[in-house]
């Protein structure tokens, strides 16, 4: 199977999009295939033995679209294949501003001698003295109106001719009705001029122009909801300092190689990912990962293409270059993400695909039904133009995907990649967070966490514990050397020996010749040392699950280092939020129970299951799932890929393996648990705002079809005219989108409640 997006011209509403899945998911081999109203995009994934890209855009040519490959495999194409028959362009600001001028002069002289008395116009268009003249004035303002529109007429009678009728098709017919049967009434003034009072050419001029501003707005109000992946790609710098045999050149960022050097001047952008090779720095990282306070950078440090270098000159070599790059991915991630459609979407999908024949029919119906009923075939054009109007399905297409690139955007501006709209959609129904310990909770490194000293100070009992540790490469004594360096301590001693006893510690010997051991007990022990002094302090330190550390000099034991991976500073504050927003928080680990019992308790989880083999942690997440929770999954290691992939939703600490982060359905890109929180809170948000989108968007055609169609009509003398059918229509998809773009200005950090999860939680008597 392989992976490719196209884009797609000519669409107008949900139905557009509707057909194109529907004919592209009905040819042989096709696997899935998705389109976006929004980005105007389908994404499709095929078996290349059974159909090709030939076949799939002679396919989308076939029902009056066009169509462009833009990428394979995710990989953008540098020649992209297109469709021969260009859609008729989208008109301009001006033509549109031109045709609302026209529009409102063609109301003014159509409307205004009707409704006030007496209502100034020139004598040559007089509907009373000249009723041809007056009839052709109008004729021939709406035909400068229907030129200006003729993408509607152009795109809907084709995609009529097409059998996959859209929202244009609408209005083509609705307008063409209008216009047709005015013409017809402009003939007939001759011999009747009562007919003049039968004229709707103002009714075909402004639900077009209206029409033609609804769309203008609305493109406009989407280019907003794309803002983040144009910000993103805006990051990377066009050109960079290559350093090469001591001489500096400025070259385009899209020609280095991996093993370059490139120098980044404070102020200046990094072009591609690389290690500083000389210099320090600090560096804002914030378009990027969301943390707000730059990070210092030496020698050896990862940096990140499209940062910004605070300070300091950095000699950066290159690493990533390309697709491969960490903005490239962020980029690829988001874009694939709006590309997705949420669970939710599949609604609106299937109403769309039947909705436009639906609506024609009801107008017909409607138009008919009147006819019987005795009224003119007036009354009856006016019933059926303001149905096909007023039906158009944009509100629909949009409530969905509008939301879901807004959010995904809201959530890469603050460090947080949402792969797809259905994970966006499952997380919001989490009520149990799986954590993992070791690099999520804690900080994945040991640290020392006590010490103590038999005779003498701390501080001199710790110098000494580093001196020796100093010339050992394990974690452990790497801890013990960074905890003096931290403190500034150092001793007067010299190591003139040195020895590692494999699993028990190390043996040093002194420049004055006494003995130096750090290790376990049975390093000790063996050594003769007694031990018996420090066993309170080792059995309290051991019941935590932290490791000890044991130094004799001489043979008599000197002190005893408590040693443990700690905990996070964020991580208790996120683990109560997640609590207050009704889920249940579960700690699970490959550590023993003590540890993570330890760890537990200063955290405050609900739950731990430790001991826990890399294998298992999958069989742990099925096990919730079996008893009916939707479980989210925390982790950054390569040992929770497995319950990255089986949780309802796996979400993975960005700065973990590329493994887990390729497995994962969300990647943080700080290591910081309250960006689990804000996770969570983006999809509530989102998916709340999807829920009001769709209520508008069913509501206002619900609502308005029976008002256009006459059902107030017989009761309270209410008709719904052509022209407020159109104004609503385009309110109804503002609306939409200027919903969406409102969850641009919410709070990630304010907790969100879910009921049902808080219900739930109490219930079961938390903790578990």
């Amino acid at each position: 199977m392989i992976h490719e997006v196209y884009s797609i011209g000519g669409m107008s509403c949900a139905s557009c999009a509707a057909s194109v899945e529907r004919v592209t998911r009905a040819m042989p081999g096709v696997e899935e295939s998705s389109v976006n109203l929004t980005t105007e995009k389908l994404s499709i994934t095929y078996d290349p033995e059974q159909v090709n890209a030939a076949d799939i855009i002679a396919k989308v040519t076939g029902v009056g679209f066009t169509v462009e490959l833009i990428s394979k495999e995710g990989e953008k194409v540098e020649r992209a294949e297109t469709s021969a028959a260009p859609v008729a362009d989208e008109p301009s600001r001006l033509e549109i501003i031109i045709a609302l001028i026209i529009s409102a002069g063609l109301l003014y002289v159509s409307m205004g001698p009707m409704l006030i008395a007496g209502t100034p116009l020139p004598a040559i268009i007089d509907m009373n003295t000249h009723p041809v003249n007056y009839a052709m004035f109008q004729m021939l303002s709406a035909v400068l109106v229907m030129f200006i529109g003729r993408r509607h007429f152009i795109g809907g009678f084709k995609s009529l001719y097409h059998r996959v009728p859209n929202m244009d098709a609408l209005v083509a017919i609705s307008c063409m009705s209008s216009f047709l049967y005015s013409l017809v009434m402009t003939f007939l003034i001759t011999d009747m001029p009562e007919h003049v009072h039968h004229l709707y050419f103002e009714s075909a001029a402004v639900v077009l122009a209206f029409v033609m501003l609804g769309r203008h707005l609305e493109s406009g109000s989407k280019e907003k909801t794309k803002g983040a992946i144009q910000k993103l790609m805006e990051l990377a710098p066009d050109t960079a300092i290559l350093v090469r045999n001591g001489e500096l050149a400025e070259v385009p960022s899209d020609t280095l190689v991996v093993g370059d050097t490139v120098l980044v001047r404070p102020g200046a952008k990094f072009p591609v990912d690389g290690t500083v090779k000389e210099g320090t720095g600090s560096v804002d990282e914030s378009m990027l990962t969301g943390e707000s306070i730059p990070v210092d950078k030496e020698v050896g440090s990862p940096v990140i293409g499209g940062s910004i270098n605070g300070s300091g000159a950095l000699y950066v070599e290159v690493t990533r270059i390309g697709e491969d790059t960490t903005l490239a991915k962020i980029i690829r991630f988001v874009e694939d993400a709006q590309e997705k459609k949420a669970p939710i979407a599949k609604i609106a999908d299937r109403i769309a695909g039947v909705f436009v024949p639906v609506v024609i029919a009801i107008a017909i119906a409607a138009a008919l039904l009147w006819l019987l009923m005795g009224k003119e075939a007036s009354f009856a054009l006016r019933i059926f133009t303001a149905v096909l109007v007023i039906a158009c399905p944009c509100a629909l297409g949009l409530a969905t995907p509008t939301a879901i690139i807004v959010g995904t955007g809201l959530g890469a501006g603050n460090g947080i990649l949402i792969r797809s709209g259905e994970a966006l959609e499952v997380m919001q129904g989490a009520d149990v967070v799986v954590l993992d310990k070791t690099g999520t909770v804690t900080e994945g490194k040991p640290r020392v966490t006590e010490v103590l000293a038999v005779d003498g100070a701390e501080d001199d009992f710790l110098a000494l514990a580093a001196l020796a540790e100093n010339l050992s490469d394990h974690p452990l004594a790497k801890a013990i050397v960074e905890e003096a360096e931290s403190r500034e301590l150092s001793s007067s001693m010299d190591i003139t020996g040195f020895e590692n006893v494999a699993g028990k510690g190390i043996r040093a010997k002194l420049s004055y010749g006494g003995e130096l051991l750090a290790g376990n007990a049975a390093l000790l022990e063996g050594a003769g040392v007694d031990i018996g002094g420090a066993e309170s302090f080792v059995d309290r330190v051991t019941s935590l699950g932290q490791s000890v550390v044991y130094v004799a000099l001489a043979g008599e034991l000197a002190g005893v280092i408590g040693v443990a991976d700690t905990v996070k500073p964020t991580s208790k504050k996120a683990i109560a939020a997640l609590h207050d927003m009704g889920l249940t928080t579960v700690l699970l680990t490959g550590d023993n129970k003590a540890a993570a019992a330890a760890i537990g308790r200063e955290v405050g989880v609900d739950r731990v299951l430790a001991e826990v083999l890399p294998e298992e942690k999958a069989y742990a997440v099925q096990e919730l799932q079996d008893q009916g929770h939707t479980v989210l999954m925390v982790g950054d290691g390569i040992n929770d890929a497995p319950a990255l992939v089986q949780a309802d939703v796996g979400c993975a600490i960005g700065s973990g393996s590329d493994i887990a982060i390729e497995s994962a359905d969300v990647v943080l890109m700080k290591s910081d648990l309250n960006d689990v929180v804000r996770a969570v809170n983006l999809s509530r948000l989102t998916l709340t705002n999807i829920r009001q989108n769709l209520f508008w968007a069913f509501f206002y055609n619900t609502v308005g079809i029976p008002i256009a169609a006459g059902v107030l009509y017989p009761f309270y003398q209410i008709l719904l005219s052509p022209m407020l059918a159109g104004f609503a229509m385009a309110a109804s998809s503002i609306f939409v989108v200027t919903n969406a773009l409102r969850l641009r200005t919410k709070d990630l950090n304010r907790p969100t409640r879910r009921p049902k999860a808080a219900k739930r939680r109490e219930k079961e008597g938390v903790p578990a």
